[in-house]
């Protein structure tokens, strides 16, 4: 009896080991296929992949700026991404100018009327979805982009360096607009006092948050030739809306003549430049 128990033993062992190895080959060759279903899908230009991480740097109509993007591929059609994009906006009527004169030469640049630097943080969802694939590993995939969400602005003030007494030439300070004192906006927005721009370092404590939304729609064009790497080109449209409207240029000029209309709106043309990896 003891020797049938050890037979049967040994033979339910054999079974357990053999239906193992069955199923360890088995999942090789589930590996083996899928493996093989992605290289044909690759070489037919087709993007598969579970997540990506795309960065970005952008040249708009109204300024620049970068971004960082997650994606997550829902089906072979559509993706769902989230982003974050920082860029600094500029009013059109900008134009830096320089003091040359007998008195003084500065090689700092300044923006005449220029109040406050507005910079842009946005939070967006939205989704990418599949216009057309590659039709080989060495084509093009196109698809549209579209998302929207917050945005938050941030006001920093505008300094320039002025005369800051008529009968003292050498005596300066530096000032910006707006900061209720009447005598600071006169001299602020009289090119003869100026001097020049002050550079970057002033104003970061006295930023002012301004809430917003924003949308934008675009066409990303994928010319990588590997899944795994994202290379594309992506051109587009953006909107943005304020709670107020945003003083990034003084409303007049020294004379009183009219400088500049600020608006709550911005809408604007993108062409971005977009790099990444794929998993």
């Amino acid at each position: 009896m003891k020797k049938l128990f050890a037979v049967a033993a040994i033979i339910t062992c054999s079974a357990s080991v053999y239906a193992q190895q069955d199923k360890k080959e088995e999942r090789r060759e589930a590996r083996k296929d899928r493996i093989e279903a992605l290289r044909r899908q690759e070489e037919e230009g087709v993007l598969v992949y579970n997540k990506q991480t795309v960065w970005g740097i952008q040249l708009r109509t109204t300024g620049y700026g970068a971004f960082v993007e997650l994606g997550k591929m829902q089906n072979r059609e559509v993706t769902n991404i989230m982003q974050i994009e920082f860029t600094e906006t500029k009013h059109p009527k900008e134009y830096k100018a320089q003091r040359t004169d007998g008195y003084f030469f500065s090689n700092t640049p300044f923006v005449y009327g220029k109040q406050n630097y507005f910079y842009n943080l946005r939070f967006g969802l939205g989704q990418s979805r599949r216009i057309g694939d590659k039709g080989n590993k060495n084509g093009v995939s196109v698809q549209g982009v579209y998302l929207g969400g917050l945005s938050l602005g941030l006001l920093r003030p505008y300094y320039v360096e002025v005369i800051g007494d008529p009968n003292n030439a050498s005596t300066t300070k530096k000032i910006r607009y707006g900061n209720g004192n009447t005598d600071d906006d006169l001299l602020f927005l009289n090119p003869d006092v100026i001097v020049g721009g002050t550079g970057l370092g002033k104003g970061w404590g006295e930023i002012k948050f301004k809430p917003g939304l924003h949308a934008k729609t675009g066409i990303r064009f994928d010319y990588g030739r590997f899944n795994e790497v994202v290379s594309s080109l992506e051109v587009g449209l953006a909107g943005e809306v304020y709670a107020q409207k945003i003083a990034i240029l003084a409303d007049k000029s020294y004379d009183g003549s009219p400088l500049a209309k600020n608006r709550q709106f911005f809408f604007n043309a993108y062409v971005a430049i977009e790099f990444g990896k794929r998993k």
